[in-house]
């Protein structure tokens, strides 16, 4: 099976919110905004393996949409941890460039799969 490029991308990015949530955790003490990047970062990769075994084109679109709504989730997280300063400026910008790359691929692989099923 060719390698998908949302499925490691979004598992790439999975592998930093961790790493990210390590650090905010043990190094900054922070529990409840770490809890919720965590929870919706992950959920990004989850969401795309999902769609990527969907039973129908509907499926697949539909779990795609459900990834789309974690990254933005995971953007607004993000936008929190820096404005409050527990992360600092560069770091934000590397992973939150990630995630709006993500959110971007996303949004295309639906609109793309949209259009295709009304071509047909």
């Amino acid at each position: 099976m060719a390698e998908s490029i949302v499925a490691t991308k979004s598992y790439s990015f999975a592998l930093r919110v961790i790493k990210l949530y390590k650090h905010l955790t043990q190094e900054q003490r922070e529990f409840v905004l770490a809890k919720q990047v965590l929870r919706s970062g992950t959920s990004i990769g989850a969401n795309v393996e999902e769609a990527l075994g969907g039973q129908s084109k509907a499926d697949f679109r539909h779990k795609l949409s459900i990834a789309l709504k974690e990254a933005r989730e995971t953007s607004y997280w993000l936008r929190l941890l820096n404005d409050s300063e527990y992360i600092k400026p560069e770091a934000f910008k590397s992973i939150h460039g990630e995630c709006d790359e993500l959110i971007r691929i996303i949004r295309s692989i639906i609109l793309t799969s949209q259009q295709n099923e009304n071509n047909s």
